[in-house]
C-alpha cells in the first residue's frame, strides 16, 4: 500500500466535468442522526430527498429501544431509516431478535452493523461477526446490511485482523445472499480511501463502498471525534503541528476536500454513494448534501476546495 502522502494519480478532467460528477456522487449521499435528532426530521424531509438513507447512530447512555424507536419514525418520515446495531451493547439474543422483529414490522429492511467503541461485551456479541455467525439475520427479513470499514486504520486493531473480518463479511454475503455494503470510518487523509481500494481489490473484497465522510464540523470538533475514533496516521499528523494543518498535503479538514479528490480519482463503480457522518449537526449536514447536490457551489481548482452558495 503506498504510504500516506504519496501522490495518487488523479485524471485530467475540466472543472464543468468534475462539477457534474460532484453533483451525481452527492446526489446519492445517507447521512445520521441520533435519537435525540427526531425532532429534526420534518427539517430534514424538506432539505433532503425522499428515500435518503438516514441512519440511526447508536450514541453512548441510549438504549437499543430508543435507536428502534427512532428508526421507525425516520422510516415514516419517507426515509430509508437504517438503525445501528452494536454488537457489544446487545444483551442476549432475544434482544437482537426482538429489535429485528420491531423493525421489520415497520417496514425496516436495512441495518448497519458494528462492533461498538465499549471495551467489554455486555452479552454474547463481541463483534459484527459474531452476529454474522450467530444466523439470526438469515430470517429477519433484513434485506440490506452495512459494515464497517477502516481505510486509515483503528486504533489498538491491527491490519491482518481488519481484512479478515472484512473478508468473512464477503463470505457472509456470497452465502447468504444478504446485500452487504461497506460503510467507511471518515478520516483526514484525502489518500487513504484511493490507497484502501488497491487494498480492496488485492484481498478480493468487491462489497459496494459507502465513503464515510465527516459533513461540516469545525476543526476542534473534528479531531475530538477522530480521537474517539482512533482513526489512524492522519490524526497523529494534525496533532504534532496544527497550525500546519492547511499546508499538508494529504489532510482534507473540510468535506469539499475529500470530495474533490475522490472525483478527481478515475472512476471506480465500487464506490458508490458518500455516507455523511453529521457529528450533532444532522441540520447543518442536510443542508450542505443539498446545495451541493442542486448543483449551488462553485470550485476552486487551485485550492482543490469548493464554497457552497447560501
Amino acid at each position: 500500500m503506498p504510504h500516506a502522502g504519496q501522490t495518487v494519480q488523479t485524471e485530467s478532467i475540466s472543472g464543468a466535468t468534475l462539477k457534474e460528477r460532484i453533483v451525481d456522487f452527492v446526489r446519492g449521499a445517507s447521512t445520521e442522526i441520533t435519537p435525540a435528532d427526531e425532532k429534526r426530521l420534518p427539517q430534514l424531509a424538506d432539505l433532503l430527498p425522499p428515500r435518503t438513507a438516514v441512519y440511526v447512530a447508536h450514541v453512548p447512555n441510549t438504549t437499543l429501544s430508543c435507536v428502534v424507536k427512532a428508526a421507525l419514525t425516520v422510516q415514516r418520515a419517507g426515509f430509508v431509516a437504517t438503525p445501528h446495531i452494536v454488537a457489544r451493547r446487545i444483551n442476549y439474543p432475544h434482544m437482537l431478535r426482538t429489535a429485528l422483529a420491531e423493525l421489520r414490522a415497520g417496514g425496516i429492511e436495512q441495518i448497519l452493523l458494528v462492533a461498538g467503541d465499549v471495551a467489554q461485551a455486555t452479552g454474547e456479541f463481541d463483534s459484527t461477526l459474531d452476529i454474522l455467525n450467530s444466523g439470526l439475520l438469515e430470517g429477519s427479513g433484513i434485506r440490506r446490511i452495512g459494515v464497517a470499514g477502516h481505510p486509515e486504520g483503528r486504533k489498538a486493531v491491527g491490519s491482518t485482523l481488519l481484512w479478515n473480518a472484512l473478508k468473512a463479511k464477503q463470505a457472509f454475503a456470497d452465502r447468504t445472499g444478504i446485500k452487504v455494503h461497506i460503510v467507511t470510518q471518515f478520516g483526514l487523509n484525502a489518500n487513504a480511501v484511493p490507497d484502501w481500494q488497491r487494498e480492496l481489490a488485492r484481498n478480493e473484497i468487491s462489497l459496494p463502498v459507502h465513503v464515510g465522510l465527516a459533513g461540516p464540523t469545525p476543526l476542534s470538533k473534528l479531531i475530538q471525534f477522530a480521537m474517539l475514533c482512533g482513526i489512524g496516521a492522519s490524526l497523529r499528523t494534525v496533532m504534532r503541528n496544527l497550525s500546519a494543518v492547511g499546508s499538508i498535503a494529504e489532510l482534507a479538514t473540510s468535506p469539499d476536500q475529500h470530495v474533490i479528490r475522490l472525483m478527481q480519482l478515475p472512476v471506480d463503480a465500487q464506490v458508490v454513494a458518500p455516507h455523511f457522518f453529521s457529528f450533532g449537526g444532522a441540520v447543518e449536514t442536510s443542508k450542505w448534501i443539498r446545495q451541493v447536490g442542486t448543483g449551488k457551489f462553485e470550485i476552486d481548482m487551485k485550492s482543490g476546495k469548493f464554497r457552497v452558495q447560501g
